[in-house]
């Protein structure tokens, strides 16, 4: 069975310079930011395992995921479970995508970088 390392999100949100929302700030900080980014919040939880299979992918291919030139935001939807319930969650990580205020999409779970990259091309494809 393959292990991962010890979850530290600290890292990872550094790294790509994940702004952290709740339910309090969300709409503040994604679905009413300025500008025309498109914005993907990662959505996950301590102690969960396909979220370090996700913080181990981003560490080791740091630059694959920065040239998708998105704004990362972060929520621990564990410790905010309205967060959660807003979106339907039944499981982390979830990647939920903004853009312009509008809500373009979700991915549930973590699919591998290939499948990412294709969804997110997917996406800037559909808003130009």
């Amino acid at each position: 069975m393959a292990t991962t390392q010890e979850f530290d999100p600290g890292e990872v949100f550094s790294l790509f310079a994940m702004n952290e929302v709740d339910s309090h700030s969300f709409d503040a900080l994604v679905v009413n930011a300025e500008g025309a980014d498109l914005c993907c919040v990662f959505m996950w939880g301590k102690d969960c395992y396909n979220c370090t299979l996700f913080k181990n992918t981003a560490l080791m291919l740091q630059d694959q995921l920065k040239a998708l030139g998105l704004s990362w935001f972060h929520a621990d939807v564990y410790q905010d479970e309205a967060l959660g319930r807003r979106f339907g969650l039944h499981g982390v990580p979830a990647f939920v995508f903004y853009q312009a205020g509008k809500r373009l999409g979700r991915i549930s779970g973590w699919p591998g970088l290939p499948q990412f990259s294709e969804a997110v091309a997917g996406l800037r494809a559909r808003t130009g």
